[in-house]
């Protein structure tokens, strides 16, 4: 990968560039709600039945549509239309925006567990779907996911 890669125009990554641009947090496994009367969007800590929630990644990441059809695939042609959702913090929103990833972004410290340390993931308090019913989503909604 190119020497400090992720400062680069989202279009211009290599597809490993793209990847390794994930910080890891796990956030956007979370399901939200959209509230169709307002618009307003909400993060749950109701996250999806694949998130290894002490690792924060997809526990079947290259497998991940045989089981989540609706899986979204982010990619630099796609991140226009979803960036909206995207927590704040995320790099691919970040660098979206034109704006500079977080110090504890692993390509910026060096070390994978600098989101967990810095307290940016959601290792340790989500739920699996699997226990919640989308009913009860709403007693999970998160105030702030910053």
């Amino acid at each position: 990968m190119r020497e400090r890669f992720w400062e680069l125009p989202l279009p211009r990554l290599a597809p490993d560039e793209w990847e390794a641009l994930c910080d890891g947090c796990g956030k956007c496994c979370l399901n939200k709600i959209e509230f169709e009367d307002t618009n307003e969007l909400a993060f749950t800590r109701v996250a999806c039945k694949l998130l290894d929630g002490d690792a924060c990644r997809c526990s079947s990441y290259p497998n991940r549509h045989d089981y989540v059809p609706d899986c979204v695939v982010l990619t630099p042609a796609k991140i226009n239309e979803v960036a909206w959702w995207l927590p704040v913090t995320c790099a691919y929103r970040l660098r979206h925006e034109g704006r500079p990833l977080y110090d504890w972004h692993h390509l910026i410290s060096g070390s994978t567990e600098t989101v967990h340390e810095a307290g940016v993931s959601v290792r340790g308090w989500t739920v699996s779907e699997l226990s919640v019913t989308e009913d009860d989503w709403e007693d999970h909604i998160i105030e702030d996911l910053s």
